[in-house]
């Protein structure tokens, strides 16, 4: 019993999940990715399982075995929730340097950024109303609670507005001048804007 007289049994590695919950996941997300692209581009009302399905590469029996029906779907889309925890994660003092290049990245390596679909709001009506609201509860709100003196909350919007501004110029417009540059040095040049209005003075 070589195990016991060291006092330590053979190690055991990780299992690997199923490969049939790895691509559950991997569906999940996908159709996640896919209601988001078409939620930036089309009225909610307009937005068919059928499409989300046909982009997402998956049918859309399966879109409403994960998520039960088209408004359980968008509920998800339309919270910023984990996209917050990303997009927050930073000390105050370093936080602008850090939203601006999670912004820009998230645009340049995976064509989407954790808030410019607030932009879209006009064109969803009442879910519109949701969308809005999440945005300023789990974006602005949760920023201008993490901001110290006076007039936080004011601070945190102007901050958010900032970096939607950027997202726009970089994502929907397309400023040739803006992507021909590197991401390292618009951050350079945009970050300390934004965070002038986190740590003022």
């Amino acid at each position: 019993m070589a195990g016991a007289a060291g006092g330590v049994g053979p190690r055991s590695t990780p299992a690997a999940p199923p490969s049939g919950r790895r691509d559950a996941e991997a569906s999940k997300a996908a159709i996640v990715r896919a209601a988001r692209h078409l939620l930036a581009r089309h009225a909610h009302g307009d937005i068919t399982l059928k499409a989300v399905a046909e982009r997402a590469g998956v049918s859309a029996p399966l879109i409403l075995k994960y998520f039960g029906n088209k408004d359980a779907l968008f509920s998800q889309v339309m919270s910023f929730e984990a996209d917050a925890e990303g997009f927050l994660d930073a000390p105050v003092g370093d936080l602008g340097r850090h939203m601006v290049h999670q912004l820009l990245t998230g645009q340049a390596e995976r064509g989407a950024d954790p808030i410019l679909r607030i932009v879209f709001a006009p064109l969803h009506g009442a879910q519109g109303d949701i969308l809005r609201a999440n945005f300023r509860a789990q974006v602005a709100q949760r920023l201008g609670a993490r901001l110290s003196g006076p007039d936080a909350g004011l601070r945190a919007e102007l901050a958010v507005g900032m970096l939607l501004g950027l997202g726009v110029m970089y994502g929907i417009a397309r400023g040739p001048h803006l992507r021909a540059a590197e991401l390292t040095e618009i951050t350079d040049r945009y970050a300390p804007a934004v965070q002038a209005f986190l740590t003022p003075g």
